[in-house]
Order: structure tokens, then C-alpha cells, then sequence
């Protein structure tokens, strides 16, 4: 495959705290994060936050007082914005207490929950219409060729690239490579994510890397990638501080 000239976004660092937190500590990582605000707004890095869904109002809270340039971000959204739909999450509801974006289809909502492309690509367009920007999770589930990845890839992005209109961040995760205890090889993300940029053509996108990365990640693959979406390393607030310091240098 020829890779296409790649077209940067803006350099992005964020991490997920899943469900690892209790509401004390969440609060807690919260407040000693609220220095990486102006760390990342000096180095032009957007820095976002996702913590679990009950701990989203705190955190607003927290954030517009002593951070207000971290964006906060939900793990997911339901596609509707209000009904009889028991337990889930209206991204207007998201929106109005301060989230400006959303992840959506991480590969343990798919292996989980079996959710695929066609309901991925709802939820992305019902967050735009309620003014969050789509967070997607993209990869391939088995270790193999670039051909293979991209070939698995591809439908991911094209899904959400046809009922959407506006930025979206993907989010490079290889199943493979989550919870490992190296990232994928350099080689071959730079060779699939510049892949991927060509598949979305025009459209303002963003590539992050996730799956186990941490310090050293970026410099190896920042040819390809604008930033890194990052999971447990970064639940120390002095190790994300690293992260952001190099995406951003």
C-alpha cells in the first residue's frame, strides 16, 4: 500500500479511568491533575479526563474551577437523546454538565456488551448532534498483517465518517496490544495509521495510539499519530505529566 501524505491534528493526550476509582479517589486524581491545565495549554496539548459516569458533575465542578483548559470526557452515550430507555445515558444530559467529549466503541464494549460498527456509528452521530466530539475506538482484534489491520479497520472508520460531519478523534487501540506489556511495534503503527488517514480522506481527524502505552511511545510513532489515548499508567498524575511533556515537546 502507498502511504498518503499525512495531514496532522492537533497534538491530544487524554486518559480513561474505567471503573478503577472510587469517588474519594477520582476526586482526589482530579485535584492533582489541575496542574497539567496549564502544563498542557503551555506545550498547545488539548488534555482530556474520562472519568466514570458518577463522577462526572464532581469532576465538572472541579475542572472549571482549578483547570478549566482540561476537558472532561464520558465513556460512553446512548443514541438518543432522551426516552423510556432504562439505564443509559443521554449525551444532551453529557453536554450540559460540561463534557465536550466521548469515547465510544473501546474494544471492551465490543467484546462485552457486543456492540459493533452500525450502533458505534449511532451513538457518534447522536454525540455531534448534542455538540461532543466523537472519541472512537478502532483496531484489530488479532495480530497480523498491515493489509489484515487496515482491512479490519476500515469499516470502524467508514461508519462513523458517513453520519458524521465534523472532527472526530480515533482512537488506535489493536486488541492485541491492550493491557500488554509493550505497545504495538512502531512500524507497524505508523504503517496503519497513515493507512487510515488516507481512508478519511478530507475530513478533520485525529489519530491517537492507545494499548499500553506510556513514556517513549510517542516519540516512535509521532510521524503517524497526534497524541495518545492512555489507561492505567496515567492514573499517576506525575507519570501523565511525563506523557504530556513529550507529546508536547
Amino acid at each position: 500500500m502507498a502511504s498518503p501524505t499525512v495531514q496532522h491534528g492537533q497534538r491530544t493526550v487524554g486518559v480513561s479511568l474505567k471503573m478503577y476509582f472510587t469517588l474519594s479517589q477520582t476526586a482526589s486524581y482530579i485535584a492533582a491533575c489541575a496542574p497539567l491545565g496549564p502544563l498542557a495549554l503551555s506545550l498547545n496539548v488539548d488534555l482530556f479526563i474520562i472519568p466514570d459516569f458518577l463522577s462526572l458533575t464532581a469532576t465538572s465542578t472541579s475542572l472549571r474551577l482549578e483547570a478549566p483548559t482540561i476537558r472532561l470526557g464520558a465513556q460512553d452515550c446512548f443514541w438518543e437523546d432522551s426516552g423510556a430507555y432504562t439505564g443509559e445515558v443521554s449525551p444532551a444530559v453529557l453536554k450540559s454538565i460540561g463534557c465536550s467529549l466521548v469515547e465510544l466503541g473501546h474494544a471492551e464494549r465490543r467484546r462485552l456488551f457486543g456492540e459493533n460498527d452500525e450502533l458505534v456509528a449511532k451513538k457518534a452521530k447522536a454525540a455531534e448532534r448534542n455538540g461532543l466530539m466523537p472519541l472512537v475506538c478502532i483496531g484489530e482484534r488479532n495480530q497480523g498483517s498491515l493489509e489484515e489491520a487496515v482491512r479490519e479497520c476500515r469499516p470502524q472508520i467508514e461508519s462513523v465518517l458517513e453520519v458524521t460531519g465534523e472532527e472526530v478523534i480515533f482512537a488506535y487501540e489493536p486488541v492485541w496490544a491492550i493491557g500488554q506489556p509493550a505497545p504495538a511495534a512502531p512500524e507497524h503503527i505508523n504503517s496503519v495509521v497513515k493507512e487510515l488517514r488516507g481512508i478519511c480522506g478530507e475530513r478533520k481527524v485525529r489519530f491517537l495510539y492507545g494499548g499500553s502505552a506510556g513514556p517513549g511511545t510517542f516519540e516512535k510513532i509521532k510521524e503517524s499519530v497526534d497524541g495518545l489515548f492512555l489507561g492505567r499508567f496515567a492514573h499517576d498524575p506525575e507519570r501523565f505529566a511525563q506523557v504530556v511533556r513529550e507529546v508536547g515537546a
